[in-house]
């Protein structure tokens, strides 16, 4: 039986403009998509956000408002209209590419009116500790959502539904102030004492009447929008088992099997494992100890082992359960996560996850469109390569030659599906040169090309499918059948 790669993209990148018309754009993308390979597509948030038209979708408001109500100044968010989101995801899934929706339930943003709470000061580094006596802080933590009229929900929050805040207007400070007789849950990342707390007003997750509204407003969404699965922000601030328990009761009442990646942003694997173990629910994580490879190598000046860029990485412990990346909207110059991968090695990198046989990878919308307010150029005309070269050709037995610190590779055999399939991937941070490879017998006793075009000889591959493979430095070079059916 025929199988393809799955493929996915992430359709936005942070400095989009306003006026950007995102939705739109991808009813008219949408059958390009489906051509080069693309299974799956993960749309940014679609909830009304604190900087209305300007805010990228992390700073929610209003969870309840697609695009629909006048609220934070505008009816459409960044993106467009709600009509307009649905359209986009059924002219996705028409083309059979699955839809993530990218949802953020950590903390909420922009509250319409202040309230006067009794906290305690924390120290930012250390979160279990209380710095000075109980004090009396001014607080935007009341959401009227007055814009909405209650359609879909009568819910409002207030600061019982949150844990903490960074902002007291009395003193005009900022820092973090738990609330008195909050906790932060022990169910989360360990790193600077409890991770509980990310931004803004931070949701209480021990609180029923929270929780509730949560299973409401994902039955709700699922019911709006049909999406089928999440990527899942900011997991590691998030009480693990709240999601757990969510996935399980929208899969269970939908009776569909909704795929979930989740943001992990931690460099330590076995962090990354840990929550994979408990929590069952969540398919996969994105491979942020891989990405943070990738960065260290890229600024090695060609002095790092590439024989140990998959080692201790999750596409490697747990390759079952790994969306791989290069970078994202977080990892950005000039955002809070920024990691930005070096220019010169990001086809490596791209190459990395895009022609071996484990893992999910997932392109990023700023390195196929670039990113102009970064002067960052495209990438589209050498991922277009990859990826027809990982829909049609990337398959079968993957033999690796990772045993030079300078230049490794690997092979992929091919199958009996996919015409003139199987390639032979090799690469180099230092000054290039060639490795003996074996592609098996789908191309043996054939000529083949770098469809990359960074080398112009061509390679003779022999009755046992042996042939020697060249890289330039600093490159990498992707070999496959000469006279190729499909004209990469």
């Amino acid at each position: 039986m025929k199988s393809n790669n799955k493929t996915m993209i992430q359709y936005f990148e942070w400095y989009l403009p306003n006026n950007c018309n995102l939705w739109q754009k991808l009813i008219k993308k949408a059958p390009e998509l489906k051509k080069l390979g693309i299974t799956s597509i993960w749309l940014p948030p679609a909830c009304k956000c604190a900087g209305g038209i300007n805010d990228t979708g992390y700073g929610v408001y209003d969870l309840y408002d697609l695009g629909e109500f006048n609220q934070k100044g505008t009816v459409r968010t960044k993106y467009g209209t709600k009509d307009e989101y649905i359209a986009a995801i059924r002219a996705l899934q028409l083309e059979g590419i699955q839809v993530l929706a990218d949802i953020v339930l950590n903390h909420r943003m922009g509250a319409d009116e202040k309230q006067d709470i009794i906290s305690y000061k924390i120290n930012p580094d250390n979160r279990n500790e209380v710095i000075g006596d109980l004090r009396h802080i001014s607080a935007w933590t009341k959401y009227n959502f007055e814009g909405r009229h209650n359609k879909y929900s009568d819910f409002k929050l207030d600061w019982s539904h949150f844990t903490s805040i960074d902002y007291d207007d009395n003193a005009k400070e900022t820092g973090i102030f738990r609330f008195y007789g909050k906790h932060f849950s022990d169910e989360v990342d360990k790193e600077l004492g409890n991770y509980d707390y990310l931004m803004g007003c931070d949701v209480d997750f021990n609180n029923l009447d929270t929780v509730d509204d949560l299973n409401s407003w994902g039955k709700w969404f699922l019911t709006q929008t049909n999406v089928d699965g999440f990527r899942l922000d900011a997991v590691k601030h998030i009480r693990s088992s709240f999601y757990k328990r969510w996935l399980s009761r929208l899969k269970n009442t939908f009776n569909k099997d909704l795929f979930t990646v989740g943001e992990y942003f931690s460099t330590n694997v076995d962090s990354l494992i840990n929550y994979l173990d408990y929590n069952d629910q969540v398919d996969s994580l994105f491979d942020v100890p891989l990405h943070d490879h990738f960065k260290i190598a890229s600024e090695s000046s060609g002095y790092y082992d590439m024989r140990q860029i998959f080692e201790d990485t999750l596409v490697d412990r747990r390759p079952s359960k790994t969306v791989t990346f290069v970078d994202n909207h977080d990892t950005e110059p000039g955002q809070s996560l920024e990691s930005w991968i070096k220019d010169w090695f990001r086809p490596l990198a791209y190459s990395m996850i895009m022609l071996r046989e484990k893992g999910i990878p997932c392109i990023f919308y700023g390195d196929y469109y670039g990113v102009p307010d970064k002067n960052i150029p495209s990438m589209k005309e050498f991922l277009d390569i990859l990826l027809l070269a990982r829909k049609n050709l990337a398959y079968g037995k993957q033999r690796d030659y990772i045993d030079d610190p300078d230049i490794i590779g690997w092979t992929r055999e091919g199958d009996y599906y996919h015409q003139d399939s199987g390639l032979a991937v090799i690469l180099s941070d230092g000054k290039g040169g060639c490795k003996q490879m074996n592609v098996g017998k789908n191309l043996a006793n054939t000529v083949l090309y770098d469809c990359t075009g960074n080398i112009k000889e061509t390679v003779y591959v022999d009755e046992d499918g042996n042939g020697i493979f060249y890289v330039n430095g600093g490159s990498v070079s992707v070999w496959i059948k000469k006279d190729n059916m499909y004209n990469l």
